[in-house]
């Protein structure tokens, strides 16, 4: 019988976004982001809803804080508002902004906690959209880099934890679509497949750039990580033909083989830019060696998974649709397959050729369908059910020796979902967004004994 213990330095932490929590979006000189304007524009985000309040955590962090003493972590995860810092995106840089994380990092410093900083989670400044389209132009990621020195030269005397950027998919596919409006900001409508992966390319090159940043502008030594959400392709039996099946999906599975292939071999899946043909981005001499920086560690955030099994075809693998019974959470999207991280850490190793690249889960977790009991309890025990199932495949990584270091619950607490703005709770802790009151629920409590005997409970 397995106890599921880790290993005495595992990082148990829990992960916020500054769009997601901070509000106080026209305070101390912070300017509009994508993400303003976006959910601003009806029908863009469920309810009307936006971030413009979200948790008030610009006012509340000490008490929010408070809460991740109660919890046990000794890692946070946050991100830093890129409006915030330079308000227009290039340029002058607002000392107000950085003031509030230095009185974040150090108040979580004074309890213990160690703080590692995304330093993009997709709230690009509207004034870079309004110059040149953001991610449409290469100007984007010179601006990024230049973003990046601004704040770790202030901040690398407290942080030496930095990811540069957090799912580059998702502010870059997500973000611009070819005939129609795209679900997430900037939300722009191209005329190209071509198009949009030229954003994703430009992204890519941001983080390069911003690597090879804060190496040079940090004050003390620090470790640098990309954040990254592939689609996980998942043997549908662990035989070998549908092992060897899930591995070669894993290439062109969503958008892996454009994405986290140049980041981690700079180069893009051959496999890959044959199936995208004439709509693979333009590339410039050397940009594949600018975004193929040595990382630190590799931040993994995974929620669910795509099965996959070994096929009498010409790619020797399909892709398989879920049963019509089979579970999934509250989300279209978040069927519960828990083996989906075992299978991410494998593919790293295996597929792309990384098995001594350290690897964080930076975010894992799940909306639930949280409602208050008459005694005023959240007892979330669907969301129990995922996280242990869940913790027990990163479990198995790591007694199979693989370099798995940490894990950050998604997330520390309620918060603006995007497009499906408070309509879905993903927290440990309940808010009430009439009052920001924070309630701890049953999956909180069992976190926090997670954390405490250092095992899967």
């Amino acid at each position: 019988m397995t106890s599921y213990q880790f290993p005495s330095d595992f990082w148990w932490g829990a992960a916020t976004a500054a769009y997601q929590i901070e509000g106080a979006a026209q305070e101390g000189g912070r300017k509009p982001s994508v993400w303003d304007t976006f959910s601003a524009k009806p029908g863009r985000v469920l309810h009307g809803d936006t971030g413009m309040i979200a948790n008030d955590h610009y006012h509340r962090y000490e008490s929010d804080i408070e809460w991740m003493v109660k919890l046990g972590i000794k890692h946070y995860r946050f991100s830093i508002s890129w409006p915030r810092v330079i308000p227009d995106g290039r340029g002058a840089v607002n000392e107000i902004g950085i003031d509030f994380y230095r009185r974040l990092v150090d108040r979580l410093l004074e309890k213990g906690i160690t703080p590692h900083a995304t330093l993009f989670h997709w709230d690009s400044p509207q004034a870079l959209e309004d110059r040149y389209g953001s991610w449409r132009s290469r100007e984007m990621a010179q601006d990024f880099a230049d973003y990046v020195s601004a704040v770790v030269s202030r901040l690398g005397d407290r942080i030496c934890s930095w990811m540069t950027m957090n799912e580059i998919v998702c502010f870059t596919h997500m973000g611009y679509e070819v005939g129609k409006i795209p679900p997430h900001a900037p939300g722009t409508k191209v005329s190209t497949q071509k198009e949009v992966w030229q954003t994703s390319h430009h992204a890519l090159l941001a983080h390069g750039l911003a690597c090879q940043a804060i190496r040079a502008a940090s004050p003390q030594p620090c470790t640098v990580a990309l954040v990254d959400n592939p689609s996980v392709t998942v043997p549908l039996t662990e035989s070998p033909a549908d092992i060897a099946a899930a591995q070669k999906a894993f290439h062109t599975s969503w958008r892996n083989g454009g994405i986290i292939f140049p980041a981690l071999t700079g180069q893009y899946s051959a496999i890959y830019l044959e199936q995208l043909g004439k709509d693979a981005p333009n590339m410039q001499a050397g940009d594949l060696e600018i975004i193929q920086q040595p990382l630190d560690w590799l931040g993994l955030n995974v929620y669910t998974g795509t099965y996959v099994r070994a096929a009498n075809n010409a790619q020797g693998y399909e892709f398989l649709d879920y049963a019509r019974g089979y579970p999934k959470l509250h989300m279209p999207w978040l069927w519960i397959v828990p083996e989906s991280l075992y299978w991410a850490v494998r593919h790293i190793s295996d597929v792309l050729n990384q098995p001594k690249l350290p690897l964080v889960f930076t975010e894992n977790g799940c909306a639930a369908q949280d409602e208050l009991t008459t005694q005023g309890e959240i007892l979330d025990s669907d969301r129990i059910l995922y996280l242990r199932q869940y913790l027990k495949s990163v479990h198995r990584a790591v007694a199979e020796g693989y370099p798995v270091k940490g894990y950050f619950v998604w997330s520390l607490m309620d918060n603006f979902e995007w497009a499906w703005g408070f309509d879905r709770r993903f927290g440990i802790l309940y808010n009430d967004y009439r009052t920001q009151q924070r309630i701890p629920k049953a999956s909180f409590h069992w976190y926090a004994e997670c954390i405490r005997q250092n095992r899967v409970v």
